[in-house]
């Protein structure tokens, strides 16, 4: 992942700061109960919801074990387009890329659409230092953005700002970015709607480059997706010149059929939509798509290749070449007026690796990497409803940010090595999942990891890791814990002293067992052990 988030605090520490702000905890509880509310009535109007849930994470696992296979059919479907495929290895090379493709242009400002990828690694930084502006248009990431804040959800990024907040935001920051905020502005939310709508439009009409995600890529025809309910994304991905998309390779479904069975699951389970308001794809670039309608309709091939030509030649003439505008026409709409497909004359696909294929590797983290974005589990998380998303030092927080994060980077740092420790495996987010991702037991699995090391894949190759500095106590504790366990004279000696000296028993651990017993008072311990009791009223020997 990118650097945009190191030298963070570990959870633990992070989390104790957000848990003391009392606004952040009020917004947080107000935002994820209404969510999760909505998305359980959505969820419960389909029968097959089960089955769905069922199909998808089939599909997943199946193109995840296949992946080598489907990435190529992707990038031939996408070239034969008329696209551009490149691979990036990590978040540099991505970044690099990406760069390049916009200085090509000769442009200095970007647009860009919601996109996680982009955030994982951190592009507009990268972007920022090259002096390439990235404006962001989903309304909740320029909130974020112009408060020069950080995402702290995957679906809503500024679910930790009440509208007071995003009032005095858009007063005081949008002036710097563009069209200022209108005077008086109140924090109603069609007011705030109105004003982010008439910012962002001046910068709709005059982009040339647009930067997006995908939400799913169709393996068989080289289709890009992408879901979203403000309309931001649907004006990214048809107005500008050049569309650069940088998409994570777990991201590919082989077939449209597989494609619907998530177009079911993702908007119930993430807005509580039965479908969302809008659903955008493409296939490669508009010259394209104009090339196969004509191809379509001409009674032979020559006439069809003397079309081209023809609308070629006369795109060449000053004035009249697609992408150019006239007064205050944009190319979309030149291009409707002449009955010719919309969308871009360029099109980038990035595909970015950045630690998936080390996450491949692993049986048991892999499921992470079936993971639709939907935020479910966040919603019913209680750690992160109240510890808020910033705490996990990643732009993917809550339950699976800490299963994928510590996989994509590693658990060598703090913070990485304490997310699969910020949860309490009540198991509510493996429940609302709607790809079957068993959070809970890819959380122990990083956790054996992190405290007692052991071999991983790291860059394709094998390594051995040491375990995480900190969990010496607790190595030594489940060590002598198996022991005793193994053998029963022992357990039975080691009962009967807890029983006899119980009245001695603190009712809080000293040392690191402190933090465990700072807020609750240890179980007190019975005057007698369950052997005991059964040999005593029963007469017998042990139950066994």
């Amino acid at each position: 992942m990118s650097g945009t988030y190191l030298g963070m605090p570990s959870f633990p520490r992070a989390a104790a700061a957000a848990t003391r702000d009392g606004t952040l905890r009020g917004n947080l509880r107000h935002a994820t109960h209404t969510i999760r509310d909505k998305r359980a009535r959505a969820v419960a109007e389909l029968a097959d919801w089960p089955r769905l849930r069922a199909a998808a994470a089939a599909i997943k696992e199946r193109t995840l074990r296949h992946l080598d296979h489907y990435l190529v059919q992707t990038e031939a479907a996408v070239t034969a387009a008329g696209g551009t495929v490149h691979w990036a290895a990590d978040a540099a090379e991505a970044n690099r890329i990406v760069t390049r493709l916009v200085r090509a242009t000769g442009e200095t400002e970007v647009l860009k659409v919601k996109s996680m990828t982009t955030q994982e690694i951190g592009l507009n930084e990268a972007l920022g230092r090259a002096g390439i502006t990235a404006c962001e248009t989903d309304l909740a990431e320029l909130i974020v953005q112009l408060g020069e804040d950080r995402p702290s959800h995957i679906l809503v990024p500024a679910i930790h700002r009440n509208r007071a907040e995003i009032r005095d935001i858009f007063r005081a920051r949008m002036a710097d970015w563009g069209r200022p905020a209108p005077d008086g502005l109140g924090d109603n939310p069609t007011e705030l709607a109105e004003a982010a709508r008439l910012h962002l439009r001046e910068k709709f009409l005059r982009a040339k480059v647009a930067i997006s995600g995908a939400n799913f890529m169709v393996a068989e025809t080289g289709t890009l997706v992408v879901v979203e309910s403000e309309g931001n994304g649907r004006m990214c991905l048809t107005l500008p010149e050049t569309l650069i998309s940088v998409v994570g390779i777990e991201k590919v479904v082989p077939t449209w059929r597989d494609l619907g069975v998530f177009l079911q699951l993702l908007p119930r389970s993430s807005t509580a939509e039965r479908m969302n308001p809008y659903t955008s794809m493409w296939t490669g670039t508009a010259e394209t798509a104009e090339t196969a309608e004509t191809a379509e309709t001409a009674e032979t091939a020559a006439e069809a290749r003397a079309a081209a030509e023809a609308r070629a030649a006369a795109e060449a003439r000053p004035g009249a070449r697609a992408g150019t505008r006239t007064g205050t026409e944009t190319r979309a709409e030149a291009g409707a007026r002449a009955g010719g497909a919309d969308g871009p004359r360029a099109f980038h696909l990035v595909l970015l690796d950045n630690g998936r294929t080390d996450t491949l590797a692993d049986t048991v983290g892999r499921q992470a990497l079936r993971c639709i974005r939907c935020s479910a589990c966040l919603n019913v998380c209680p750690v992160y409803e109240r510890a808020g998303g910033h705490a996990y030092g990643s732009p993917y927080p809550g339950p699976i940010g800490a299963i994928l994060t510590p996989q994509l980077r590693g658990t060598e740092s703090e913070l990485d090595a304490s997310l699969p420790f910020a949860s309490s495996l009540c198991g509510a987010c493996y429940e609302v999942c709607p790809v079957a991702i068993d959070i809970p037991e890819v959380l122990v699995h990083l956790r054996e990891r992190v405290a007692e090391g052991g071999i991983v894949t790291r860059g394709g190759k094998k390594a051995v890791i040491r375990p995480a500095r900190g969990h010496a106590a607790e190595r030594a504790a489940m060590r002598a814990a198996r022991w005793t366990l193994d053998h029963p004279a022992a357990l039975r000696t080691a009962q009967r002293i807890a029983s006899r000296t119980r009245r001695l028993h603190p009712r809080r651990l000293p040392g690191p067992g402190r933090a465990w017993t700072g807020t609750r008072a240890l179980p007190e311990v019975p005057p007698e052990s369950f052997r005991d009791w059964w040999a005593r009223t029963r007469g017998q020997g042990s139950p066994e």
